[in-house]
């Protein structure tokens, strides 16, 4: 007898982590998460800790062909080697309030509406560079969370930050007020990098890639920050544009290197 109820939904795929480096960092962070490894001949002495550590703890791993590895990875940007990991979401906030224990930087960036993720990568990429410790995603529809063009940009940089999503961004930036600098990056009209007062951490809003912020978000911002250009051109991507800030504000790189991801 047929049934009237829809079919069950498909589970979501895991993340295919591709490239050197976020393969690295993946190992690092989340060595439990790893679900199986694929590698080229020319990787095989880079894959062979890894691999270990895999066998150690019963996974699975494989050297492949190119083309093999390509349709496994979904790209032929793979960069020699796949790890397919649990797939992980950006952590949603309950309430209009970050968590007590976020890790404190001089710098916390802001995703409002970001829809390109490798724009979404390669921020993440400047802001593990300078030593930011997490990343904040607005809940607007076009903002994209993370995926595995967003790792792959990311060059492990993901890895290394706490990914927040907010179910209510503006209340949640005036919730903040006091604790950070809750500033806009516009386009036009906003103070130098250097006006802005530096007396505490700086909660930085990057806007949709041709909007900018929402006006409810821009509304919920105590300043405005814009570059100066040489006018040739009206702004730079909002990679770039992020990348250039979180330097002008003061973000450092760590001063230690990342540890090697587990050999034991």
């Amino acid at each position: 007898m047929p049934s009237d109820l829809p079919p069950a939904p498909r589970p979501p795929e895991p993340n295919r982590i591709c490239g050197t480096a976020p393969v690295r960092a993946l190992f690092l962070r989340r060595p439990e998460e790893v679900i199986r490894l694929f590698y080229t001949e020319p990787m095989r002495r880079m894959a062979g800790p890894l691999c270990a550590h895999l066998a150690r703890t019963r996974r699975p791993y494989r050297e492949v062909a190119p083309a093999e590895l390509a349709r496994i990875a979904g790209t032929p940007h793979h960069g020699g080697i796949c790890a397919i990991a649990q797939i992980r979401y950006a952590e949603r906030l309950a309430g209009p309030i970050l968590p007590p224990d976020l890790p404190m930087a001089p710098l916390l960036p802001v995703l409002d509406g970001i829809g390109n993720p490798h724009n979404l990568g390669a921020i993440a990429r400047s802001a593990a560079f300078f030593g930011c410790r997490a990343l904040l995603l607005s809940e607007d529809e076009r903002q994209a969370d993370l995926s595995d063009a967003a790792f792959r940009t990311a060059e492990g940089g993901l890895e290394f930050l706490r990914v927040l999503r907010a179910r209510d961004l503006p209340a949640l930036l005036r919730g903040m007020r006091g604790r950070f600098l809750v500033t806009a990056a516009v386009a036009a009209g906003g103070m130098p990098p250097e006006a802005l007062p530096r007396d505490r951490p700086v909660a930085l809003v990057l806007g949709n890639e041709e909007q900018g912020p929402s006006a409810p978000v821009l509304e919920a911002c105590e300043a405005r920050v814009t570059l100066a250009g040489g006018g040739m051109v009206e702004s730079l991507n909002v990679s770039a544009a992020a990348a250039v800030l979180f330097h002008a504000l003061g973000a450092a790189p760590p001063r230690q290197p990342p540890s090697r991801p587990p050999r034991r």
